[in-house]
């Protein structure tokens, strides 16, 4: 569907059918409508009310609502599937409808690898209240107890007697029993999942993907819409001087010139300011752009160029500000070494690339806001786009579609507010479109990192000290104007080191930012995980011993760790530490099962090399093993990558598998070619021939293995980027001998 009409949350819940003869659970109505009565003992804020609709209509088609947004991670199938599976449905009779943004449904940020962590729970109660409640209705139809009774493929069965009623037949009776309460659930035991677990689940959207038959944020067209694009500024903060109106509108097409509001820091998620043109076709809308010519003031960020930048931050390591982690006595331990060891490692600013590139279409009507947008945070949309043009919250309708890529780019949703801004001033649909210019110039980006390690190594040979020192400019600069040191992304591979060293100490130097710094896929873990795993390898050649022998002695022995032990603070990526532990024993295993699907220790071709690496992130554990080699004329050409993969209980090996080969192609992309720089604030690559990525040509064969596990469900989208970096770096130290430090490897071209 190419074309969308614009769609009420009225209509959108005419749509699901709901009415008295179907069973609703967890109906998460915007409070601006009316309950039905047949649904008020189903609904009430004192019973199980789950994250997504779960309807079951007299058709009996099982409908869920998805709350989250797909970027092909598949969750649009796995929540499905967990829902699916505790229900006993039958998958060919669902119906998959995207929610609308609304905090009723808890949250729908999409990000952080939390869709299904966050939500397999709940999900399953979901689908066991409902599967309870039909089975009660069957019972006492049938006059018989309901443990007799099973649901399997939209039916609710009674062996003894061979009776079986279908889900449709029972939603009436069903809809007017009391709400199991969360305590008396019956959960499934996992050896009776059809799906969750399972490789054979075909991802929904998978063929309307590739025919083309389903709608992205780019593919949105309404009824005498308007294009925009935006003229921002190449500076941040930087305010307009001057522009040529008139020669903009003297390009065929172009219907109107609006100044955007400008930015004031800090940034947050507000649009950035500039000049926007409008068009009737968007190829007059960036010729328009064009005639612009326009004029900026300077901006307090003007002097940021990143050689000047690289050397502050070095230099910064060297006076840490903030103490992030500290064990023994450190300074001692290394005062008193046989032998220090000290190395220092880089990593540039960097950006997310999506395939599609922001897009966002809004309508303003009758005091609605009617939006459709490739965002990762539906709610965050909402509630930006209600601060800036002051319509109630309420009264803004965000609908996702799919997005092409995200890797954290869309949970920012600063060109939904555009399109808003837009829309609201010119009173017709206007669709924003960035252009991948647009996107690397003026995004949010991943910040820069400058970091030093130092261990000393004692008279017996062992790592008696650990010291790691970093500077870069945090997250929070984007939040709180001035912020220099980093907060949260401490805990992403920094402060929480696992290895079993008697000395630690971690520290952050100052880093201002001149940018708009964001998340990206696994956030600061690609710059800690590259620092540290590149120098534990370091340490294992300095010491003469085998790299995989190494990390697992580092490692130590099997326990549980407690980094409050060791005067840090760290969040756990939200999570408690009973539920997911820092788990030393699950990093060896998939460190072990990684090496033995290379066949580690094998002999290997002249030019070969092996690298490995391990990291924890998102609360899962993976263990990857790259196979390198160097030609005659100095080509790396990177052959294979095996990674095992501990993510707790797996619902969608699929899917697990294909993040595993995603995050590989995306770390891929960051050893060997990624990189913006900056000059007088200005960043200088603005596409593909500039910031390039991996092509296809360069993909390496990759393994994957999914270690089976009954923890609780760990990420998955972010977990498999931060080792591969180090990994090839070893890989290359071991064919070659050449220790590389600083990403990315630009004096190396892929086979």
């Amino acid at each position: 569907m190419k074309h969308i009409k614009n769609v009420s949350r009225r209509s959108f819940l005419k749509k699901l059918g709901i009415s008295s003869t179907a069973l609703v659970l967890g109906v998460q109505l915007p409070s601006m409508l009316t309950i039905p009565k047949a649904l008020a003992g189903v609904t009430g804020p004192d019973k199980f009310s789950p994250n997504v609709y779960v309807q079951i209509g007299a058709d009996n088609i099982v409908s869920i609502v998805v709350h989250r947004s797909e970027m092909g991670q598949g969750i649009r199938t796995s929540i499905p599937m967990i829902v699916a599976d505790e229900l006993g449905a039958d998958w060919q009779q669902i119906d998959i409808i995207q929610g609308l943004g609304d905090k009723k449904y808890g949250s729908q940020n999409t990000d952080g690898s939390r869709s299904v962590r966050r939500f397999y729970q709940p999900l399953r109660e979901a689908g066991a209240s409902a599967r309870m409640m039909l089975q009660q209705a069957a019972a006492e139809k049938w006059q018989v107890d309901v443990s007799e009774t099973r649901a399997d493929n939209n039916f609710i069965i009674h062996d003894k007697s061979g009776q079986k009623l279908s889900f449709g037949s029972l939603v009436k009776a069903a809809s007017a029993l009391t709400v199991p309460e969360a305590s008396t659930l019956i959960l499934k035991p996992s050896k009776d999942f059809k799906f969750i677990g399972k490789s054979d689940v075909a991802l929904v959207d998978g063929k309307k993907i590739a025919t083309g038959a389903t709608t992205f944020g780019f593919d949105v067209e309404l009824d005498n819409m308007r294009y925009a694009v935006i003229a921002r500024p190449p500076v941040l903060a930087a305010k307009v001087k001057s522009f040529d109106e008139k020669a903009a509108k003297a390009v065929s097409g172009v219907i109107d010139v609006v100044q955007m509001p400008e930015l004031e820091e800090p940034a947050v998620f507000k649009p950035l300011g500039g000049v926007a043109v409008i068009a009737t076709n968007t190829w007059a809308a960036i010729k328009g752009r064009e005639a612009l010519n326009i004029q900026w003031h300077e901006s307090e960020h003007q002097n940021y160029t990143s050689e000047t930048y690289k050397q502050a931050l070095a230099k910064s390591c060297d006076n840490p500000a903030k103490a992030l982690r500290s064990k023994g006595d450190t300074s001692k331990a290394l005062a008193e070494a046989k032998k220090v060891i000290k190395a220092s490692y880089y990593v540039p600013e960097l950006i997310h690339v999506p395939m599609e590139p922001p897009a966002a279409t809004a309508h303003y009507h009758d005091g609605i806001f009617d939006i459709w947008a490739c965002t990762q945070t539906p709610q965050s949309s909402q509630g930006t786009v209600a601060q800036i043009t002051g319509v109630a919250a309420e009264n803004i309708n965000i609908n996702v579609t799919l997005l092409g890529g995200g890797f954290g780019r869309k949970s920012k949703p600063d060109f939904v507010a555009e399109a808003a801004i837009l829309a609201k001033q010119l009173n017709v649909p206007v669709k924003v479109l960035w252009t991948r210019e647009d996107e690397i110039q003026n995004g949010y980006y991943h910040a820069v990192s400058y970091q030093k390690l130092t261990a000393g190594i004692d008279n017996n040979g062992r790592i008696s000290a650990w010291q790691h020192h970093v500077a870069e400019p945090p997250i929070g600069a984007t939040f709180s104007k001035g912020a220099d040191l980093i907060g949260s992304e401490a805990d992403l591979g920094l402060i929480d080191m696992p290895f079993e060293i008697a000395n630690v100490s971690c520290a952050a130097g100052k880093a201002p930012a001149h940018t708009r710094i964001g998340w990206m896929r696994s956030v600061t873990n690609i710059n800690h995980a590259f620092a540290t795993g590149s120098f534990v390898d370091e340490l294992a050649h300095a010491k003469g011993v085998d790299s995989k022998e190494h990390l697992i002695s580092l490692i130590g022995a099997d326990r549980k760790i407690d980094f409050a032990e060791e005067n840090a603070k760290y969040g756990n990526y939200g999570e408690t530490l009973e539920k997911f532990p820092v788990d030393t024993a699950r990093m060896k295993a998939v460190i072990n099962k990684a090496s033995k699907m290379a066949d580690w220790g094998r002999k290997l071709p002249k030019g070969h090399g092996l690298g490995i690496a391990m990291h924890r992130s998102f609360v899962s554990y993976v263990a990857c093993v790259v196979e390198v080699s160097e030609d005659s004329d100095g080509k790396i050409k990177v052959h294979d990558v095996w990674m095992a993969v501990d993510c707790g209980l797996a619902v969608n090996l699929e899917r697990i598998r294909s993040q595993m080969e995603g995050a590989a192609i995306f770390a891929l992309s960051l050893t060997f070619y990624s990189e913006l720089t900056a000059k007088n604030g200005v960043i200088e690559q603005n596409n593909f021939d500039g910031y390039q990525v991996a092509r296809f040509a360069d993909a390496p064969m990759t393994h994957v293995e999914i270690i089976k596990s009954d923890a609780a469900p760990g990420g998955v989208g972010e977990p498999g980027v931060p080792p591969i970096a180090p990994a090839i770096c070893n890989a290359i130290f071991d064919a070659t001998g050449k220790r590389y430090r600083e990403l990315p490897l630009k004096q190396y071209n892929i086979v």
